[in-house]
């Protein structure tokens, strides 16, 4: 398969495992009417998050791991607008032994091309020491399932 080929699957609704329903706010429109770019990193945390917490059983007040953002990127490829209502469809791409890389789509509810997506690094670290950590096998377990 072509780089092409891979970078234009990545933009398919089956590219995707699970998906989470996202209600665009007024708030998330900028000056020239549309998603603001920022918000789409919003939309990937939240997505990739729900999923850690309802599948993986992570207690985002008390666990003692935690996962942190380091990386995150985007492609667009179509404008998304208030009051459009949107989900977010996730996968895992590459599950190390303290991190994950996932890629997320953002669609049109029921469209099947992405109008957005991009990729979403966690770490995950001791809580108190900040230092990386393997991923808890209650979460491993629950990104495989994605993978």
């Amino acid at each position: 398969m072509s780089e092409q080929q891979r970078s234009a699957d990545v933009f398919e609704r089956d590219h995707y495992r699970a998906f989470y329903p996202i209600s665009t706010r007024w708030h998330d429109n900028d000056i020239y009417g549309h998603v603001n770019n920022v918000t789409y990193y919003s939309y990937f945390d939240s997505a990739v998050n729900r999923y850690l917490i309802e599948e993986g059983g992570l207690d985002i007040h008390n666990s003692e791991e935690v996962a942190f953002v380091v990386n995150s990127s985007c492609d667009y490829r179509a404008p998304l607008a208030y009051p459009q209502q949107l989900e977010a469809g996730i996968r895992v791409e590459k599950l190390g032994n303290s991190s994950v890389v996932y890629r997320v789509g953002i669609f049109r509810a029921g469209e099947l091309q992405a109008a957005a997506n991009g990729t979403f690094t966690h770490v995950f670290v001791a809580r108190g020491a900040n230092r990386s950590v393997s991923i808890p096998a209650k979460i491993r377990a629950a990104l495989e399932k994605i993978a």
